[in-house]
């Protein structure tokens, strides 16, 4: 076991575990009992039987404006608490892991049949034969189960870096129970092969599991999607919409009394639909909205009512296409009922490296003045964005992806200027789900000179967007185990994110907040935000990548102690 803290301890190590210390040492005994991969060993950080207990000083930065000059205001605070201004937080982690069940919609789809056959194959630890060779089933693209985040620093100064599932408690993807709906009422062998994703011998090996599966029926309203979707609606809920809710709602229940679930998490990751008026008096409300079901009104969306459908069970839904599916009505019945949303739109390819690129020129003060991004794809996402109006909600959320980015720099752009953005979209059948993207930026640089970026990506679609959907479940499931109390507030209670769950940004193009609060699209600052406050739910402070004990003169400054365990 490693141990390693602000002394830079080495423990001698007796199992595979990576404990972190920050005053004092654990009892072997405890280690052997908490069997966790990584433990903090800190005054600051109480493991009990059932949390995960954390006391975290939050620290904010506050701007005041006087005339043309701002005035900045750091609020500092102390553990002596000593400023009144301090913000210390517990932050409770629950450790006991609930069973969990995933329903997809859309579950014969691409992204469903694929993600269905990963988990299996990893699960059952199958390998199979390619004309590279060998290969062996692997979760290569997920944050949570091949990503690695810097811990600290270990007893030569060398950097730390650990798995998310080494650090909180979390479900493995091998115990998630799946199911879900899909308007095609074929099995998921056949959708799997439908899908011409996988290789054929690793198709071979799932198909006596995946035959086994077979989607529930489904809402399918023709003025939602493409016409070109009707060929494949053989499975479809009939009855009115409030029907349809309730027929959900009850699918959900089976589904979790049947497998002996705790909880459900529910994903679209159907088809586009086109964007949803939004009406006063007919979804502007939670009660105007459920009115509105009600009575059938035409202008509810499929998406919608799989999302209030879930709400109104209790378990949190997830928007991974890019519709207006979170009307203001169906916000507020979320939060009404403490139930979290997210969202909106699986953010795995083009639009992830966007969020990189344009946060990269404008932070280098380089001056982003076109976006050109052209894609064709020929699975039946594509095929259904061959239709304007679905291929206009995939526009506007590849589109507002730069936006932040472009308002953070004064210096390079005006108030209301943005780069001039295009986004294209062809359904190209034989390229299948190989989507082919290809961008150009070009950008102001020194002295009236121009710079442009010609980049060709080819994205695997539902192999990129399979291990997102599962990092979005995973995580989910996690921030409902996670309260928040302020320590120094009398009568404070735990209190658990806002239902609107924005801290999985991360994953989405077009990331779904509360009202009135900023969106963040620059992929390094959402991954920071969703690092640092697992971070801490340990304790542990942000990761700022300062690393003074290796760039000051004076060394001593980081003088490692003496390890205890020596002593």
């Amino acid at each position: 076991m490693f141990s390693f803290s602000s002394g830079y301890e080495l423990r001698p190590p007796p199992s595979l575990s990576l404990e972190i210390s920050s005053g004092y040492n654990l009892s072997q005994n405890l280690l052997e009992q908490e069997k966790m991969p990584v433990m903090i060993n800190s005054p600051n950080v109480k493991y009990t039987e059932e949390y995960i207990e954390s006391i975290y000083e939050y620290h904010t930065t506050s701007v005041e404006k006087s005339g043309n000059k701002l005035i900045y205001s750091l609020e500092l605070t102390v553990i002596a608490q000593a400023s009144p201004h301090c913000k210390r937080l517990e932050i409770r982690t629950q450790r006991h892991l609930p069973k969990l069940g995933l329903m997809l919609v859309g579950w014969g789809g691409n992204n469903g049949s694929t993600l269905t056959a990963a988990i299996l194959a990893n699960k059952l630890h199958l390998t199979w034969e390619t004309k590279e060779g060998p290969r062996s089933a692997d979760w290569y693209g997920s944050l949570t189960q091949t990503s690695t985040w810097r811990l600290g620093s270990g007893p030569a100064g060398e950097s730390v870096y650990v798995p998310i599932w080494e650090l909180l408690p979390m479900v493995s993807p091998d115990d998630l129970a799946i199911d879900g709906w899909d308007i095609s009422g074929v099995d998921l062998a056949t959708a799997m092969s439908r899908a011409q994703v996988l290789d054929w011998g690793l198709q071979q090996q799932l198909k006596p599991h995946m035959e086994q599966f077979k989607p529930r029926p489904s809402v399918f309203d023709p003025d939602f999607i493409a016409a070109n979707q009707n060929t494949r609606a053989d499975n479809v809920l009939l009855g009115s919409k409030w029907e349809q809710v309730e027929q959900l709602r009850r699918d959900i229940r089976n589904f979790k009394t049947s497998r002996s679930l705790d909880k459900v998490i529910v994903v679209w990751t159907a088809s586009t639909e086109r964007f949803t008026e939004t009406v006063t008096g007919l979804n502007d409300t939670a009660d105007h909205l459920m009115a509105a079901i009600r009575t059938d009104a035409t202008e509810v969306a499929p998406s919608t009512l799989f999302a209030v459908a879930a709400i109104l069970e209790g378990s949190t839904y997830i928007n991974g296409s890019p519709q207006n599916t979170f009307v203001n009505g169906c916000v507020e019945l979320a939060e009404k009922n403490g139930v979290f949303i997210a969202g909106d739109d699986f953010k795995s390819g083009q639009t992830k490296l966007k969020s990189v690129l344009v946060d990269f020129l404008v932070s280098a003060g380089i001056k982003p003045v076109s976006i050109v991004s052209y894609n064709h794809l020929g699975n039946n996402d594509g095929r259904n964005l061959s239709s304007w109006k679905q291929f206009r909600s995939k526009e506007i959320s590849k589109s507002n992806v730069v936006d932040d980015m472009v308002e953070s720099n004064k210096i390079l752009f005006k108030p209301g200027e943005k780069p001039d953005h295009c986004v294209v979209i062809k359904y190209v059948p034989y390229v299948g789900d190989s989507k082919r993207a290809m961008d150009e930026y070009t950008s102001e640089i020194l002295m009236g000179g121009h710079n442009t970026l010609v980049i060709h990506n080819t994205c695997e679609d539902s192999l990129l967007a399979s291990p997102i959907i599962l990092d979005l479940v995973l995580l989910a499931e996690l921030c409902s185990r996670i309260t928040f109390k302020q320590v120094d507030q009398p009568g404070s209670q735990h209190c658990g994110f806002n239902s609107v769950l924005s801290i999985l940004s991360y994953f989405c193009k077009a990331p779904l907040v509360p009202s009135g609060e900023p969106v963040v699209n620059a992929l390094s600052k959402q991954r920071a935000c969703l690092e640092n406050v697992l971070r801490a739910c340990l304790g542990l402070q942000p990761e700022h990548s300062m690393l003074l004990e290796h760039k000051l003169a004076n060394p001593l400054m980081f003088e490692p102690k003496q390890p205890a365990w020596t002593q």
